[in-house]
């Protein structure tokens, strides 16, 4: 049934980006930088994909993916602010956040301060929340906006870059896989269902 549901997912992403082009990247990011669990590791090897195919340039998609993660970061960063911990404890667990995950980000954000904003943004998973504890610190906007933007775009740039090459070289690497989204999907959902696993795992 999760696999099911992991793929549907997966294909639909596909479908936004090839349909919407940079405007679907933007989307996308900006819903897994709002806290709800859309893989980035399919959302921008997909469009890197697409670039590999004439549709996209590069620094076009890792732009637009980092005004994505913007969008998308800015609601986390004012639920943080005005509702504190205790409302994304409340809620945290419907978008696979846990009480572990927000005690890691806000320790982080205690030890390293600000600079988190940016580090985090290029680590998988800890990136999706560190939005909260920004908030909860009241942590200037401006600076949250510009490490957010920095960070989101060398990670998405890479993600982009992976994608691409994979698509430049495919027909040699199509000896070893039939259709690139499938091998695409494949590593994201990967990434999905082991975030998924680290959540419940955090739960007990």
């Amino acid at each position: 049934m999760l696999e099911k549901l992991l793929a549907v997912i997966a294909t639909w992403i596909m479908d936004v980006i090839s349909s919407m082009g940079y405007g679907g990247v933007v989307l996308l990011m900006a819903i897994e930088s709002a806290c709800i669990p859309l893989p980035s590791e399919i959302i921008m090897p997909f469009a890197g994909f697409l670039v590999s195919k004439g549709g996209m340039t590069l620094f076009g998609i890792a732009l637009a993916g980092a005004i994505g993660c913007v969008v998308g970061s800015i609601p986390a960063y004012y639920v943080g602010m005005f509702g504190g911990r205790p409302l994304a404890e409340k809620y945290g667990k419907y978008v696979l956040i846990s009480k572990k995950d927000l005690d890691m980000a806000d320790r982080w954000f205690a030890t390293h301060g600000e600079i988190i904003i940016f580090i985090a943004r290029l680590l998988p998973a800890v990136r999706t929340f560190i939005a909260f504890p920004a908030g909860v610190a009241r942590m200037n906007m401006t600076k949250f906006i510009v490490y957010t933007f920095v960070g989101s775009f060398i990670w998405c740039g890479v993600l982009g870059y992976v994608g691409m090459k994979a698509g430049e070289h495919w027909e040699d690497l199509k000896v070893y896989f039939h259709e690139s989204h499938y091998v695409i999907a494949a590593l994201g959902l990967a990434f999905v269902a082991w975030y998924v696993w680290r959540h419940f795992k955090n739960e007990h």
